[in-house]
């Protein structure tokens, strides 16, 4: 891998929105595009390596879409521990430590194994960070840090989050021609660059990727001051 430009986003969060769109417009069912935003994840996970990202954190679900319907929710369930199994072994092989975030409470205690399993498996890896968010919600992040808070400034806040090795993301991502947030990172996202794209989130591909990071390098970035 060549020596990454400085100018581009070491750090990156992704809102994979558009699966269940995909896959109605080709006459498929919705967990067929579940299915194709997961392999897409994967296929950018590696383009990140190449591209010098060293934490990649992907929206996977949240703790709104639990009111989607039960099918939906119970095949997302079901796909989610499938690919742990599957893919926690080549990702390992790969260097790609995996971190999850989100509330473990209230989830099937064989998943929350799997998750476990995975962290503990990839937990020395050093190539780059995969934090996927699952059962995650921005608000509830914050709620949960501020239950255990006492006092002590934001460094000492930040260290109850569900993170807090985390870096801020220098840049967000949201697929689907959205131009909203969805309680996604709200903490950490204070002074992210943000790049909406109308490609579903299984047609995002690499070219759409590189696009987003060239957008990031073009902008300067003050962080509240005057340059």
């Amino acid at each position: 891998m060549s020596e990454r430009d400085p100018s581009r986003p070491r750090y990156v969060a992704i809102i994979t929105d558009g699966n269940a769109r995909w896959a109605q417009r080709r006459g498929l069912p919705t967990l067929a595009g579940h299915e194709a935003g997961a392999d897409n994840v994967k296929a950018r996970l590696r383009d990140a390596v190449e591209l010098g990202i060293e934490e990649l954190t992907i929206y996977s679900f949240s703790t709104e879409n639990w009111q989607r319907p039960r099918d939906e929710v119970e095949g997302l369930m079901r796909m989610f521990r499938e690919r742990i199994d599957r893919e926690t072994p080549e990702l390992h092989e790969e260097g790609v430590r995996m971190r999850f975030i989100g509330r473990r409470e209230g989830l099937a205690e064989d998943l929350v194994e799997r998750m476990r399993w995975a962290e503990e498996l990839t937990a020395a890896n050093q190539r780059i960070t995969l934090f996927v968010a699952f059962n995650y919600g921005g608000r509830a992040e914050i709620v949960d840090a501020a239950a255990r808070y006492h006092g002590g400034g934001e460094e000492a806040f930040r260290r109850l989050l569900y993170a807090p090795d985390m870096h801020d993301p220098d840049l967000l991502i949201r697929t689907s021609g959205e131009r909203r947030i969805s309680n996604y990172l709200l903490w950490q996202i204070a002074y992210s660059e943000l790049v909406f794209r109308d490609e579903l989130w299984p047609d995002f591909d690499r070219q759409a990727f590189e696009q987003c990071l060239a957008e990031f390098s073009a902008r300067q970035r003050r962080f509240g001051a005057r340059l």
